[in-house]
């Protein structure tokens, strides 16, 4: 997670817009979306630019991403000044999901990550997925932080409702007893 990530944690990453298509200022988006047309309904999109929302007019498939028009961009030069922002969207506005194993990044970021004795280990203070899979930073309540497969092995019980996960490391991530509070 970049720095922009993380100052606004309760805001969703929906997608980011990459290069400009053709010349009357379309863009190409890859949407974080299931369905990638379904982007287009959270319009207007915050982003990672400061006072920049995005409206999109218009979208369509093609292939792995989105060509869109967005208002207020009508040539190349201005579709390719877009090139790199990211799209997000308030928690709030999203649907709550329906599977008991499934969450949002933003729900699981500053949840308070426990022993099943309940001692505090730490507080997960990001996701990444760098393409084996989501792994969880806990950051303990004192030492470096630690990067943990986002597993039900290791991360069997979630309460987004009362803020923690219950914790399982693994027998070769060594606890120091200063590591631990109650």
């Amino acid at each position: 997670m970049d720095s922009d990530d993380k100052k606004f944690s309760k805001r969703v990453l929906m997608g980011q817009i990459g290069a400009a298509h053709g010349i009357q200022g379309q863009v190409r988006i890859k949407s974080h979306t299931e369905d990638p047309l379904a982007l287009k309904n959270y319009s207007p999109l915050t982003t990672n630019r400061p006072g920049l929302e995005i409206v999109i007019k218009k979208a369509r498939l093609n292939k792995t991403v989105i060509v869109a028009s967005i208002s207020g961009v009508a040539d190349r030069t201005a579709a390719e000044a877009l090139n790199g922002v990211k799209l997000y969207v308030n928690r709030d506005q999203l649907p709550e999901t329906q599977d008991e194993d499934e969450f949002y990044q933003a729900d699981l970021i500053g949840l308070e990550a426990r022993f099943t004795d309940g001692k505090k280990y730490g507080t997960i203070t990001a996701i990444q997925n760098h393409g084996a899979g989501d792994i969880l930073e806990i950051r303990p309540v004192r030492g470096p932080s630690d990067l943990l497969p986002f597993t039900k092995k290791i991360i069997p019980e979630i309460n987004v409702a009362e803020g923690y996960v219950i914790l399982e490391l693994p027998l070769e991530i060594e606890v120091k007893e200063d590591q631990v509070f109650d």
